[in-house]
């Protein structure tokens, strides 16, 4: 067998032949026994003088793939054992390949191997150290497991293997997985934004075509949009797409980063600039000549999902495969990304969910000063704000999507589906702000909980830390969705749809004569208008430059949203540890409601009217009296009698 190699000054030869090989044995393209070249023959092929492939098979054979050299120097390569069945089998009796996998992945224990955690005190089942090639990774095997769930998602419809069921079960299923890590990565690229562009956007034809092998899981998808040089900025994309002279292809150059699946992909959905102008989406499998991929990058957290650049040259993409109307790919991206953007939402809540959940079960074990530190105040503390947090994220994310469904209305077709998410935008937005910092705090202080064993690989929680980090620049950074939240309504003011200026005046007559009422929600919306009023008023047209101040009723909106849900929630569930967490929730959004709203007044008025407008901030957040730490410590407790969320 030829391997394909080429003398390159960026990989050594002996490289090249244990990336191939590997690939190809783990791959499962070559046989588990297979005959390769004696050195002597690769030298010869490659036309230099001699290679030293023992390095490569050194590598090999640590890695649980051994060789043994057979007659004429042939080397024969063979797996040492078959896999055990999964089960409650003890890592260190795995085969050693399949130890060598489970350690090059990031996945959890009890997702990769079906096994139980076991009940030592500080379990090591796994030393997740490896960087890892996703290559080596069987990750459509796992897809394919995964085959009930994936017609579920809600990404396909009926007749092309999905159950088109309703976005709040898409969120509940990211929810379920976002513990996974790198996989929940590699099952939410696939599922969102790798396969709904074709869903809302595809012709029939396409759906056709592409659909069934993606909703089996036997095809990978996978998004690209960034680019090197344009990130925030997507529409600012240089790749190019040129109609070919006989009008059959369009011939596209240009290079993709970031992008999500990429190094097993089968089907990439991609934007291009037709003739450097028309910005399009284009559906290109994998095989298509022209289309490359660059090395896996090495990352700091969701290990096990596979990230590269796309690189096209010269890269011929039939006519049929333009995805949607030419120049109307934003279209494409950006309806799409609203669906992610909710969708890192729910895996915000999973996410902390189970990071409160690590901890509480290192807390109640770990004794300090001849107790479980869980008993002491602030450790309960740490909880009882995880816990809070989570709660006001996970109302938030049901109401959105509850709202998305019943905008929806049960109607199918990707134009009702559109018109809701569009609807919902500035929800999802937020969604995707509250997810990712809800679960950054709650790992954070997850880790801080564990102490230095938080700092340790052989512990979920240093995982959960490292691959929470990337959430906050996925599907747009979060300035980027924070600027977007108020920018959306400054925009409509501009063009007269929003009377946002005589609203915000009246409220400050109210509030002269009458003052704020009893209602903290409704006085923190208030708030909202009486700023967003102050901004118009004073920078008119130029307000959108004023970013600082868009951060500031960014963040405003955000809490109303979030803690309105939350307070509406608990009235309804009867529940006393959800009101107790929603009332502290609404405590917490009045003081940086307060300071922010200080913050930027001196910015949005006059010095002579300062001290009025600072009146009616201070009216407008108003705290009523109340023992936050016996709500706290109630909090915790509820957290420790449920082991973990007490949702």
């Amino acid at each position: 067998m030829r391997i394909p190699l080429q003398q390159s000054g960026d990989m050594p030869l002996y490289r090249q032949i244990e990336t191939y090989l590997r690939r190809q044995i783990l791959d499962g393209v070559l046989a588990p026994e297979t005959k390769l070249p004696a050195s002597r023959q690769l030298a010869q092929e490659l036309g230099v003088s001699r290679i030293t492939v023992n390095n490569a098979y050194a590598i090999l054979e640590s890695e649980g793939l051994i060789y043994s050299k057979g007659g004429s120097g042939v080397y024969v390569l063979a797996r040492t054992t078959q896999p055990a069945e999964p089960g409650a089998v003890p890592p260190d009796s795995w085969p050693r390949w399949q130890q060598a996998i489970a350690q090059k992945v990031e996945l959890p224990y009890e997702v990769l191997h079906a096994s139980p955690r076991p009940a030592n005190r500080h379990p090591k089942p796994i030393r997740f150290t490896g960087v890892g090639d996703p290559r080596e990774y069987p990750i459509k095997d796992l897809m394919r497991a995964m085959h009930d769930v994936l017609q579920r998602n809600g990404a396909s419809a009926l007749e092309y293997g999905g159950l088109d069921l309703p976005k709040v079960v898409a969120s509940v299923i990211g929810e379920e997985l976002a513990p996974t890590g790198g996989f929940s990565v590699t099952y939410a690229a696939h599922t969102s934004i790798g396969t709904l562009p074709l869903v809302y956007f595809g012709t029939e034809e396409q759906k056709a075509r592409y659909l069934p092998k993606l909703a089996s899981g036997e095809w990978i998808g996978a998004y690209c949009l960034t680019e090197p040089e344009s990130g925030s900025d997507a529409l600012a994309a240089k790749t190019r797409a040129v109609l070919s002279e006989d009008g059959r292809h369009y011939i596209l150059n240009g290079t993709k980063q970031f992008i999500t699946n990429s190094g097993f992909a089968d089907l990439f959905t991609l934007f291009a600039k037709i003739d450097g102008e028309q910005f399009t989406g284009f559906l290109i499998e994998r095989d298509t000549p022209g289309l490359s991929l660059g090395e896996e990058e090495k990352k700091l957290g969701i290990k096990s999902s596979s990230t590269r650049q796309v690189i096209l040259t010269d890269c011929r993409v039939p006519v049929e495969n333009v995805l949607g109307e030419i120049g109307k790919g934003h279209r494409i991206a950006f309806n799409v990304l609203n669906i992610g953007r909710f969708k890192i939402g729910a895996g915000g809540v999973g996410g902390s969910k189970a990071a409160i959940a690590d901890a509480v079960a290192y807390a109640n074990d770990r004794k300090q000063f001849g107790r479980p530190i869980a008993s002491f105040p602030l450790i309960g503390q740490k909880f009882a704000e995880m816990a809070t947090r989570t709660y006001v994220c996970e109302s938030a994310l049901y109401r959105c999507v509850g709202a998305i469904d019943e905008a929806i209305g049960g109607r199918s077709g990707a134009d009702a589906v559109l018109a809701g998410i569009q609807e919902y935008a500035v929800e999802c937005s937020i969604l995707k702000v509250l997810g990712s910092e809800t679960l950054d705090h709650c790992v954070d202080e997850g880790v801080q909980i564990h102490g230095g064993y938080g700092f340790l690989q052989d512990f979920p929680i240093e995982r959960a830390y490292r691959d929470s980090r990337i959430n906050r620049i996925f599907e747009g950074t979060n300035e980027i969705n924070r600027l977007f939240v108020p920018g959306t309504l400054m925009r409509k003011a501009v063009r007269g749809e929003l009377p946002l200026i005589a609203a915000a005046t009246r409220l400050q007559a109210e509030l002269r004569e009458g003052g704020a009422d009893g209602d903290a929600v409704g006085n923190l919306k208030r708030l909202a208008l009486l700023l967003a009023g102050m901004a118009m008023q004073r920078f008119g047209t130029t307000v959108e430059q004023e970013q600082e101040i868009l951060l500031v009723l960014a963040d405003l909106l955000i809490d109303v949203y979030a803690v309105e849900a939350a307070v509406v929630r608990a009235e309804q569930s009867g529940s006393a540890v959800h009101a107790t967490m929603a009332r502290i929730a609404v405590d917490d959004a009045q003081d940086r409601a307060r300071s922010r709203a200080l913050r930027v007044l001196p910015r949005l008025v006059a010095a002579d009217a300062l001290t009025a407008q600072a009146g009616l901030v201070e009216q407008l957040t108003k705290r009523q009296a109340f023992d936050v730490i016996a709500a706290q410590r109630e909090v915790a407790a509820a957290v420790y009698a449920a082991g973990g969320y007490p949702g």
